[in-house]
């Protein structure tokens, strides 16, 4: 797997595989297993691709029972569990071990109750993102939260990744429209965090859980808030002669007090894909480009356009269409939502970053990423949710050439260190997975570290559940609890000790 470090697999687990095959089988009856090479091969990778492993046995459970039993079996005999929703992580969170269980979500893909009074939908995890606006959008609501992916995406992954989207601005991440989940722990336990009431008491486990990339427990259940849809809803697409200029406008507009329902930054690179592939009337004489939406009511909309117009123009705007219908306002998100299969037109392989700054250090981090590209010799195009400063730099490469992987690599790894540099944080939305797993240091002290471990080990004391995962290096749970006792004395004594 192109030199990624990955748990030593166990030998043991190795040479029972035809009983656990054998036992899954009746745990899980019908085409619930697929153990033959060649049909794992489609489930050897998730969105990042450069990773790629068969797992020991893939099972795609119905029930929670059936989920109940397999996660207990498992830690009853030590055999690691791999959580996979619709595959589409981009950060490798889903990339199965060799000696593992890949346990796949998709069969939980059932809406199980619409509350139109309260605004709640409660859906089993393999339902689509986009699956749970279309089934209450005629009825005049619809659920914020949307990734590009989102017509392919779970939300059970959306959960584990704490995914964000292009309305996430003003209408908050997953972690903001969860209201409760239904989960299996490792040891088969089935609990209950939230629920359809605003607030559960408490600590706060379900944000524990939000974005916990399937390091604590399996998601069997999601109770999400949906939305009334806005009065109105206009775009603007507004060009820049330089991304500086482009991000020195995202940074006025949020600085003035506006808070647009969507803001997003596309720089030349992906402009021309986009546009080339989804015809979207993009103009192709710029180096940044905008898309602004603004929603609410008729009024607040039309003056709000005229404000960010203003505002655009001060940055130096060269040209800004704003939409005179939701067809044309579709239209402009359409190019943006397909930015990314867009981009594989122009390169045979890309590397999809994830990062979060700032947003007054837009126009630095992009100046530090062209310095980037010149250095590695690999062009690159940003994408990315500029109005909260999340990046999605696309690095561009070839894998066929020996060694443009490893500089892809690094090239993204420089790009997350600057994302730190400047005050930012390592993710917004892919979450760590592998592909930042080893950057954590960068960010976190061991003492940091450490606490976050404790978490894991309250949930999974064993390392089962998709170990490899988010943390640098593998330690056992025992190993945070040494206690340093010298002459007969441990360091402050006066503090109780559990």
């Amino acid at each position: 797997m192109s030199g990624l470090a990955m748990p030593k697999p166990d030998a043991g687990t190795l040479r029972r595989r035809n009983e656990i095959v054998a036992d899954m089988r009746i745990i899980v009856p019908g085409e619930g297993v697929v153990d033959a090479a060649n049909e794992m091969r489609a489930f050897e990778s998730d969105g990042l691709t450069a990773y790629q492993q068969v797992p020991l046995v893939v099972v795609l459970p119905e029930t929670v029972a059936q989920v109940s039993r397999v996660l207990k079996y498992c830690n009853d005999r030590n055999i690691r569990v791999v959580p996979r929703g619709s595959g589409t992580s981009l950060s490798g969170g889903a990339l199965p071990l060799e000696d593992a269980v890949l346990l796949v979500m998709s069969r939980f893909n059932r809406i199980l109750e619409i509350d139109f009074p309260n605004r709640i939908v409660v859906a089993q995890p393999g339902v689509t993102n986009l699956g749970i606006t279309i089934a209450v959008e005629q009825d005049g609501f619809y659920y914020a939260p949307d990734p590009s992916s989102q017509i392919a995406c779970s939300i059970g992954g959306n959960v584990a990744e704490n995914s964000g989207g292009v309305h996430c601005l003003k209408y908050g991440l997953t972690a903001n429209n969860v209201l409760g989940i239904e989960m299996v722990l490792m040891n088969g336990e089935v609990v209950r965090l939230g629920g359809g009431h605003l607030d559960a008491e408490g600590y706060d486990l379900l944000g524990v859980m939000t974005g916990s990339e399937g390091l604590l427990g399996v998601v069997t259940e999601v109770t999400v808030r949906i939305l009334r849809k806005p009065e109105t809803a206009r775009a603007l697409l507004i060009g820049f002669p330089t991304s500086e200029q482009g991000g020195q406008c995202v940074a006025d507009i949020i600085g003035a007090g506006i808070i647009p329902g969507g803001m997003e930054m596309m720089d030349r690179p992906a402009i021309h894909a986009a546009e080339d592939f989804v015809h979207a009337g993009y103009p192709l004489d710029v180096e940044a480009l905008l898309i602004v939406e603004l929603d609410g009511p008729s009024v607040e909309v039309d003056h709000l356009i005229t404000a960010v117009e203003a505002i655009a123009i001060r940055n130096g705007s060269t040209t800004c269409r704003i939409s005179q219908s939701e067809q044309e306002r579709l239209s402009f998100w359409a190019g943006r939502k397909a930015a990314f299969p867009a981009v594989g037109r122009i390169s045979p392989d890309y590397y999809c970053m994830d990062g979060t700054i700032p947003r007054k250090e837009l126009p630095r981090v992009l100046a530090g990423m062209r310095e980037l590209s010149e250095k590695y010799g690999l062009g690159v195009a940003n994408v990315f949710h500029a109005g909260d400063g999340n990046l999605h730099p696309l690095i561009l490469y070839d894998a066929n050439v020996p060694g443009e992987l490893d500089k892809a690599e690094s090239f993204g790894a420089d790009i997350l260190r600057l994302c730190v540099k400047v005050g930012g944080v390592l993710t917004g939305e892919h979450g760590v997975g592998v592909e930042k797993r080893d950057l954590m240091p960068e960010m976190f002290n061991q003492i940091d570290l450490d606490q976050q471990m404790r978490v894991k080990c309250a949930f999974d004391p064993n390392h089962l559940l998709n170990p490899g995962k988010v943390f640098p290096q593998l330690r056992r749970c025992a190993e945070l609890g040494r206690m340093h006792v010298h002459r007969g004395q441990v360091a402050f004594p006066d503090i109780p000790r559990f």
